[in-house]
């Protein structure tokens, strides 16, 4: 069905009504003055299981002309009056799409990395109810492998090797800003980091049981083209681990910490070792009694790491429970928001 979007698109019908989806389009940008309004022009307006479709801009502090070529292509524009970080701008995005009642929420790059054309290949398996959370690969297929440094290259590997660890599933791509989210993902996901929210999508969704799947997609690099988020690498890497580490520690608390107190408690065992050799070597302790010091801190270390996790896990509980409650929240606004839409 062919659909058009802008600001006269966003009513909210009966998501029955021609037994069609609605798809929104965002786009996140930081300075894309050159490239956003080719990139709105190349969406497709017609997407087959899409009947209604919208294309949102979120400039996050652009000091060029970004958000005017986007009105004047026909997107509508949120504007952020100043860079808030990319997942503040995600976060921006979501609130219009349950607001405005849409069933599938694509993500995609301002910068022209990505070809929309790409758009009913990354959607079809939300469409067809295949998947809650479709991310686009760039490492999935061998062939589709992108001319990018090496150490982005080994980067990339790395942290959706660490993503695949502690989600339990494997993932090739976990930092692909190509994606796609039904609307039980949109309204499940309760995102913490402001910086990025890439790589903690996987773990907020895996943990809570959603379907994930990656689907191969090519991507060009453009000469002298330098990332909006990750200009230092090392510090990008940084930021995002501390996002990773953080999530994994409100999900998993108990074993967070319980591995933590287990760490202490083998390296206190270690001092404690070179303590009691010295005592069966020499009869005393004298010139290893600082061995023994350490040993019985790294012990107490392990001891309150083991109190902590079992503290957090009750807290957890409580934290699953208001994620619920926030999840039955959004549905029923959207549900309101889209009665009120259709009368």
């Amino acid at each position: 069905m062919t659909t058009s979007f802008g600001k006269g698109n966003t009513s909210t019908p009966s998501r029955e009504e021609g037994r069609g989806r609605s798809l929104l389009v965002v786009i996140p940008c930081l300075n894309e003055g050159q490239t956003i309004g080719s990139l709105i022009q190349a969406i497709p307006r017609s997407i087959q299981g899409v009947s209604r479709m919208e294309c949102l801009v979120i400039d996050d502090g652009s000091v060029d002309r970004t958000a005017q070529i986007a009105e004047e292509s026909g997107a509508t524009v949120i504007r952020h009056s100043r860079n808030r970080g990319l997942g503040f701008a995600f976060e921006s995005a979501v609130k219009h799409a349950l607001r405005n009642g849409y069933d599938v929420m694509v993500n995609i790059d301002g910068d022209g990395q990505f070809d929309p054309r790409d758009i009913p290949k990354l959607i079809a398996p939300v469409v067809n109810r295949e998947a809650d959370f479709v991310t686009a690969s760039r490492f999935l297929d061998p062939g589709n492998y992108p001319k990018m440094p090496r150490l982005n290259f080994w980067g990339n590997l790395a942290m959706s090797s660490l993503i695949s660890f502690l989600s339990g599933q494997k993932f090739y791509d976990v930092s692909c800003g190509f994606r796609a989210y039904s609307l039980e993902a949109l309204v499940t996901l309760n995102l913490q980091g402001q910086f990025t929210y890439t790589q903690e999508t996987f773990l907020n969704l895996s943990f809570k049981k959603l379907a994930i799947k990656e689907v191969p997609v090519q991507v060009r690099y453009l000469p002298g083209r330098k990332s909006r988020v990750a200009q230092s690498l090392g510090w990008y890497g940084w930021r995002a681990l501390l996002i990773i580490v953080r999530s994994y520690r409100d999900f998993h608390p108990l074993r967070f910490f319980w591995c933590l107190a287990l760490a202490a408690a083998l390296l206190g065992t270690c001092f404690a070792f070179i303590v009691l050799d010295h005592y069966f070597k020499t009869g005393g302790f004298t010139g290893q009694i600082w061995a023994g010091f350490v040993a019985g801190s790294l012990y107490f270390v392990g001891i309150m790491f083991f109190i902590v996790g079992i503290v957090t896990d009750m807290l957890a509980s409580i934290r699953a429970n208001q994620e619920r409650i926030l999840s039955l929240l959004k549905e029923t606004v959207t549900k309101t928001d889209q009665d009120l839409g259709t009368k």
